[in-house]
Formats: structure tokens, sequence, C-alpha cells
């Protein structure tokens, strides 16, 4: 069965680049399905950037021989310090062969956290990222980005396009079709715009929760009071990084004996062994969406994107 998929998806593939040939979207390899998924759905054509690593690190990128006028790259920038680099690198080498609109699709958008100088000598690396990516693409496509301080995507990357897509549609579809009547549980108060928006679709209850963080993985988190007991409770935040958060706040919820306690987040990051860590204080499904490819995705945003770039591209025209 999976060999079969593997053929009917290479089919699609090729199907796809007799598309559109006023538009082409570059994938990568890492990212490869989600990316042709997008093209499919935004009209546009699909090729994939050819990287080969060389034995002291560096990459050598190599791009269709002949691109259209305008070209999207569609790459997901968790693990960003290879990534970015090679991602500037593609957008400089297109926009050495003529290429005049260059737009980036990046569903996770790294280095978004830091915005401020918390203490002396701090890089504050959202502005300089930001600017690094608008000094090579037009307009920039992400999913949920972690802002704080900012209200517009626009404030940390000065492209003609900056646009910071919510999930919480496709989210809340999925969980309607998962559970009947979920009480909802964001962990902590910067959580709470994408729970209370998620809610809103089908009217389903919510709380959220307060955290005092310590460092990177003493955590404290204080629920409010509510009907825990028999619920089916999911667990609601954008990133998912040490899943530290996730994790107290589950284990705060078993007390209570819900029903049953899922997690679903945007962005799956889920570094070490965070998901072990979260099955271990009871939560019993993960879920993401599919903005990082991860075994835990389970809610796809091709649609959304794809609406988004294609507007992008009519709007070109």
């Amino acid at each position: 069965m999976l060999q079969k998929w593997k053929t009917d998806f290479k089919s699609v593939l090729r199907m796809m680049s007799l598309r559109n040939s006023e538009g082409l979207l570059l994938g990568f390899p890492e990212y490869r399905e989600p990316a042709a998924r997008l093209a499919m759905v935004a009209g546009l054509s699909y090729a994939e950037v050819d990287i080969h690593t060389f034995p002291d690190g560096e990459s050598r990128l190599r791009l269709p021989e002949k691109l259209p006028s305008r070209v999207a790259f569609c790459r997901s920038l968790d693990q960003p310090n290879d990534k970015l680099l090679e991602l500037i690198l593609a957008a400089a080498g297109a926009r050495e062969q003529g290429v005049e609109h260059c737009t980036l699709v990046a569903p996770y958008l790294c280095y978004m956290r830091q915005d401020k100088a918390f203490l002396q000598g701090d890089v504050v690396s959202q502005r300089i990222i930001g600017k690094l990516i608008a000094d090579y693409f037009t307009e920039v496509l992400t999913v949920d980005a972690h802002l704080h301080r900012i209200s517009h995507l626009s404030e940390a990357i000065p492209s003609r396009i900056a646009m910071n897509l919510n999930a919480t549609q496709p989210m809340a579809r999925f969980l309607t079709a998962q559970l009947e009547n979920p009480l909802l549980v964001g962990p902590d108060q910067e959580s709470e715009q994408w729970v209370a928006a998620i809610a809103a679709y089908d009217n389903l209850d919510y709380v959220v929760a307060r955290k005092q963080r310590f460092g990177d993985r003493e955590v404290v988190v204080k629920l409010p009071p509510a009907s825990y007991q028999g619920r089916d409770i999911v667990l609601l935040d954008d990133v998912a990084s040490s899943g530290k958060t996730l994790e107290v706040t589950a284990r705060e919820l078993e007390v209570h004996a819900p029903g049953s306690i899922s997690v679903l987040v945007t962005h799956a990051l889920f570094v070490g062994n965070a998901q072990q860590r979260l099955t271990a204080a009871g939560v019993g499904n993960i879920w993401s969406c599919d903005s990082i490819s991860h075994q835990s995705n389970a809610v796809r945003l091709d649609e959304m994107l794809g609406s988004a770039l294609a507007g992008i591209f009519a709007g070109e025209r």
C-alpha cells in the first residue's frame, strides 16, 4: 500500500510539472509532500531545489534551468541555521536567473521569539532575520508566527506583503471530527487567542491556565476552577518546543480525573523526548498541523496557504 502511494505521489508530481507555466513553486526535500500539495491547491507548477552537502558541511544548490518571472519557495524553518542559509542562496540564485518576484511560504518561521534585548548585549534576532528575509523575498506567508510585542508580521519582516495566517479554522474542523464537545485548555495566557478562536467555531467550552516560568524547563501551571472530571480535554498551543508547559498542565489535569487528555499544536518541534514525557503525563493523543513535518501531523494547511498564495500570484498579474 505504501509503495502504491509513493508511486501515485510521483505521478502527481509529474503532472504538476506541466501545469501553470506562469508560476512555479520550489520545494525542498525534507518538506516535499506538503509543498507539492500546496502547489496543487495554488495552481502552480512544482519543482524541487536539489541540494548536495559536501564533506565539509557546505551546500551546493541547483535550481531548474529555466525559471518563470515569479517563483514561490516553500520551506519550513525549524532547525533554521542550515535551512535559512540554503533558502537565501536559492532565492539569490533565482534572482540571478532573472526571477522578478520571489515569494516565501514558511509555514513555520524561525527567530521570531527574540524580539527585544532582555539582557545587555542580547542580539535582537527577530529584526535582523526579518530584514534578511525581506531583502530576498517580496512576499512572505507564514502560520501562527510567535509574535509577542508586535501586532503585525510586517513590523518584523518589511516585505511588500508579510502575511501571518492563523491555523484556528483547520484546527477547529479537525477537533469537531475527532471529539464531541471537548473542553479546550490553554496552558498559559499567551495561548488564549488561539484557544478562544478555536472554541468560537463550535461554541466549545474553554479555560486558560496561568503559568510561571523559572527557566527553559522549570514551569509552574495553575488551572482555573472548572469541571474537568470526565471531560475530553484538549490542550492547545501554537508551538510545542520542549513540551514542558504542556506536560506540567497535563499532570495538573490528571488530578481531576478527566475522560481523556489530548494535545493539539500548530508547530510540532517536540525537542528530545517531549512526546514520551507527554504520554507519561497522561496525554492520549498528540496532534499537530503539518507546518513542520512530524509524525504527529494530523491537520493539513495546504488549503489555507494555497488560497493565500494563489491570491498573491493573481495580484501580480
